[in-house]
């Protein structure tokens, strides 16, 4: 049988890229190489991955936000976290994600900043299991009809013109397109030939679930010693170790009770005694990029079009946005109405926030060295996020708030997400996104608006709708992965309106109705 997509690698960027395919009506398969989802991989198993603002208004807008929140190991709402606007809260100390093991406090944070603005539900915080997060994706797959092939790793790929033919668990495989979405060492990046330059690892890093005899001789959180780095907690049992000797000389070595104990005593210098080891995971700060996330009919997302350290949790909500915004631009080119260079605008829209990421976490680990020149420049930073300025700083760039596309026009919407607004009958924007469509909002009931949007037929929703309270545009385009491509406050240019539809969703009438 032959598919529109064939994507290796049934991670939660693997599988929501599916459901964004399987969405649009594309015929996806999904192969992966591990024949039980269950397994303690990734450190699955070593504690929680932390969920930003963008990823949160994905889900939300694919209705999936609830399931989320139910699966979720934690949760919370800024809202809830700041209960007065003066400028020192006095509530105690509220932790809201951390720089270089250098605590954030929410209570800090001033969450009147613009760009924390119009989240709607996505307004929240919260952390999530990676085998939770893909049962959740698994079960919106079903529903979707689309395909996951579990215990078939990818073998072989042959590119032409045409598509991509795989070997997989013995069989052939044959897609219009692949996408890798097989992690850091991706066996679909190799064989295509990606590019992939950046940063050799300095430091060997472990997290793990295990079982402590006398946890009273480990401090409690991040604690920084001479040697290194250690977490204890937030559950019981997860501990987490950075060394700065280099990288290991064996990353497939087996990480036994020996090697962790090893590893814990010598960076919180301590006798503390492991019993049992549960789960456990080696990484190291390898920083690497894929020069281009496309090559012709294969495309890359999530881990394996970058790869860095786990500091600041950016990597997953980094490869959920990769899977939102190739979805829709992929699933318009397979079905034949997708603009000339519509995909390339893959790499030029996500190449940079993936490069953002790398740095951010570069410049992590040279802040947690263990030598005096970075204690004394700890010291510096330390002083800064105590600072509502600092805070609330490190706040967008954590949450993902800063996150915009270069787009032409200059309404300061346009490149950001779509604020969730509210409407006079008690529906909110994010609500019109549920089937993946490109959405054209008339907020003053302009009949030229609704007449130009019947123009793209099905490709375009157009919604007519009164905003609850407050000022705001009174038109906005809104692209299936939620990104304002086109807006107006005053007098409405349905030249520019026209030209971006045009832009993104191809030729008025391309396609048949």
């Amino acid at each position: 049988m032959e598919y529109d997509v064939a994507i290796a690698g049934a991670g939660p960027v693997g599988l929501l890229l599916a459901c964004e395919l399987g969405l649009a009506g594309a015929s996806v398969v999904v192969i992966e190489k591990l024949a039980d989802p269950s397994l303690p991989i990734k450190a699955g198993a070593t504690g929680g991955r932390a969920l930003n603002i963008p990823s949160l208004e994905a889900f939300y807008r694919r209705g999936l936000l609830s399931a989320i929140k139910e699966a979720a190991l934690w949760w919370i709402s800024p809202a809830d976290a700041v209960k007065t606007s003066e400028p020192t809260p006095k509530l105690s100390f509220k932790f809201a994600g951390h720089f270089a093991g250098i605590m954030l406090d929410g209570n800090l944070i001033d969450y009147a900043d613009p760009e924390f603005g119009g989240r709607g539900p996505a307004a929240a915080g919260g952390a999530i299991s990676l085998q939770s997060l893909e049962a959740v994706l698994a079960v919106r797959a079903g529903q979707l009809n689309v395909e996951v092939r579990r215990g078939t790793p990818l073998t072989s790929l042959q590119a032409d013109s045409d598509g991509v033919t795989v070997q997989a668990g013995g069989e052939s495989i044959r897609a219009g397109w692949l996408v890798g979405c097989d992690g850091g060492r991706s066996t679909v990046r190799k064989l295509a030939g990606f590019s992939f330059p950046g940063t050799d690892p300095e430091i060997t890093g472990y997290s793990a679930m295990v079982e402590v005899a006398d946890p009273e001789k480990l401090s409690a959180g991040w604690k920084r010693t001479s040697k290194g780095t250690y977490v204890n907690g937030p559950v019981p049992g997860r501990i987490l170790t950075v060394e700065f000797d280099g990288p290991p000389a064996d990353r497939e070595a087996p990480i036994t009770l020996d090697v962790l104990q090893r590893s814990l005593r010598n960076v919180s210098e301590t006798d503390v005694t492991i019993t049992a080891v549960h789960a456990a995971t080696r990484w190291t700060d390898n920083a690497r990029q894929a020069a281009t996330y496309r090559m012709g009919r294969v495309l890359l997302a999530g881990d394996a079009a970058h790869v860095h350290s786990p500091f600041g949790g950016q990597g997953l909500n980094l490869g959920i946005g990769d899977a939102m915004n190739l979805g829709w631009k992929l699933a318009a080119t397979v079905k034949g109405w997708a603009p000339e260079g519509l995909l390339d605008t893959y790499t030029a829209e996500r190449h940079p926030i993936g490069a953002w990421a790398l740095e951010w976490t570069r410049a992590q680990v040279a802040l947690m060295r263990p030598r005096r020149h970075e204690l004394a420049l700890t010291a510096v930073v330390e002083d800064l996020i105590r600072t509502r300025e600092g805070a609330t700083y490190f706040a967008k760039k954590i949450s993902g708030v800063w996150q915009r596309y270069q787009l032409p026009g200059d309404h300061t919407l346009i490149g950001r997400s779509a604020p969730d607004f509210e409407f006079e009958d008690g529906s909110r924007l994010g609500e019109y996104c549920r089937d993946g469509r490109a959405l054209l909002f008339d907020f003053a009931d302009d009949n030229c608006v609704g007449q130009l949007g019947a123009q793209w037929g099905e490709r375009l929703r157009v919604v007519r709708a009164r905003l609850k309270e407050g000022s705001g545009p009174t038109a906005l385009f809104v692209r299936p992965d939620g990104c304002v491509a086109w807006a107006s406050s005053a007098v409405r240019d349905l030249d520019a309106a026209g030209a971006a539809l045009t832009e993104w969703l191809g030729a008025r009438n391309s396609v048949p109705q």
